[in-house]
């Protein structure tokens, strides 16, 4: 129990969650080996959590103090990786106008992370295994030998055994970095670890733009697990804050809903309309979901629109305020909309054979097409009556906005928007 405890304690000061074994026993490794100056092999599969790893050695260790730099070895040219690593000395190369450090003599006592180990070129791998052996190296353009004291993590989501057979990576590095391996395991391995991390997410979501949290049902969340997430914890949050920003109603997710954003997210290549189609391919398929969205969501704004205005144009001025409050709604982000009829609200238009999308109209009455209105001296006569009804509910308040926006059945922030938008900010 105390050891569990422990545990927890780590996993909450690095915002670890989850309980598998796997994933408690990686952490326990990391723990351990944080007292030693070895050096650390961290591998597992991209987007599974490995600088976590790196960040709880380096804090845990007696280099707490000292600097700590992640670098991701895939992103730095193969030409300045050197110079980045081991420092250069005025002059070396084309650009070099002054002597710089490389980051090497930067987390000297410190700890250097050193990311996708796997994408460094094999002239680097060589002065790296001098630093891991020795602590010495050359600035590039010196002959001057440098010592450091820095302790090297590394991190890959390659293997390196196939690597080394392909002549990739150095056979004798491999050896001398993974002195302690730890292996963090992808989330299809963690089990109801997927549903804990699903609900931090959409919690985290809700609670930094104020909004329900995200629900799911048994079934969904069975489905849920049953998801194999190649991209791992990245892939999870990407679709937790997806399905936060686009689903409205209830917010409570059932499995049918649930199969539709995993679908959208991950096309299945088989699909024989997207082969025939001129988007072809999972990128084509992610276009032309995304532009039914935007046509069912024009068609509903419209159609929204056209109601209201209607209503404006046909009432008198002791209604206006009525009908505004009443729909200030429509005028609000995207996640006050209303849900589009027949279709899971924020997801895709089923692709089926038809050559082209069907949809759902309102019923509206038919006069609407027959008042001809110059659309400008709508949208005018709009504004204004909505600048009226602001003014005079600042006036009734005695200019306190929180009271106004009450008043007017809108948020704060929008009445701060509607308030510089009509140039209103030195009313009295």
């Amino acid at each position: 129990m105390l050891e569990n405890n422990h545990l927890s304690s780590i996993k909450a000061r690095f915002g670890i969650i989850g309980n598998a074994p796997a994933l408690l026993r990686a952490i326990s490794v990391a723990e351990q080996v944080a007292a030693t100056d070895m050096t650390v092999l961290i591998t597992g599969e991209s987007g599974s959590g490995k600088e976590s790893f790196s960040k709880i050695i380096h804090s845990l260790s007696k280099r707490k103090h000292g600097s700590f730099i992640a670098v991701n070895c895939g992103a730095i040219p193969e030409g300045t990786i050197d110079s980045e690593l081991f420092g250069h000395e005025k002059g070396s190369f084309t650009g070099a106008i002054e002597a710089r450090k490389g980051y090497f003599e930067v987390t000297d006592g410190g700890t250097i992370f050193l990311d996708e180990i796997a994408e460094m070129p094999l002239g680097t791998q060589a002065r790296l295994l001098r630093v891991l052996e020795n602590g010495e190296f050359y600035r590039v353009g010196s002959s001057k030998v440098q010592k450091t004291n820095a302790r090297v993590v590394a991190a890959t989501n390659l293997n390196l055994q196939q690597a080394i057979e392909k002549g990739k990576f150095r056979e004798d590095l491999y050896y001398r970095l993974s002195t302690v391996p730890i292996y963090v395991p992808p989330l299809r391995e963690r089990g109801d670890d997927i549903e804990l991390l699903f609900r931090k997410f959409t919690t985290d979501f809700s609670e930094s733009h104020r909004v329900k949290p995200i629900m799911l049902t048994k079934e969904a969340k069975d489905l849920l697990q049953k998801q194999r997430f190649p991209g791992n914890i990245r892939q999870l949050k990407n679709l937790a804050e997806q399905i936060s920003v686009l689903e409205l109603g209830d917010r409570i997710i059932d499995e049918i809903q649930l199969q539709y954003y995993l679908d959208f997210n991950e096309p299945k290549l088989g699909n024989s309309v997207v082969k025939s189609d001129a988007f072809a391919g999972p990128e084509g398929m992610n276009e032309r979901d995304i532009l039914y969205k935007i046509l069912f969501d024009l068609k509903r704004d419209v159609t929204e629109l056209k109601k209201i205005l209607l209503k404006v144009v046909e009432s008198d001025q002791s209604k206006a305020y009525e009908i505004l409050h009443n729909n200030m709604a429509i005028f609000e982000d995207v996640r006050n909309h209303s849900e589009v009829a027949n279709t899971p609200s924020g997801l895709t238009l089923p692709v089926h054979e038809q050559e082209e999308p069907k949809y759902v109209e309102d019923p509206i009455d038919s006069s609407f097409e027959e008042i001809i209105m110059p659309a400008n001296d709508v949208t005018l006569s709009l504004e204004k009556q909505e600048k009226e009804i602001i003014i005079r509910a600042l006036k009734k308040n005695k200019n306190k906005r929180k009271y106004a926006a009450k008043d007017l059945g809108i948020s704060e922030r929008t009445l701060y928007r509607k308030i510089k938008q009509y140039d209103l900010e030195e009313l009295d």
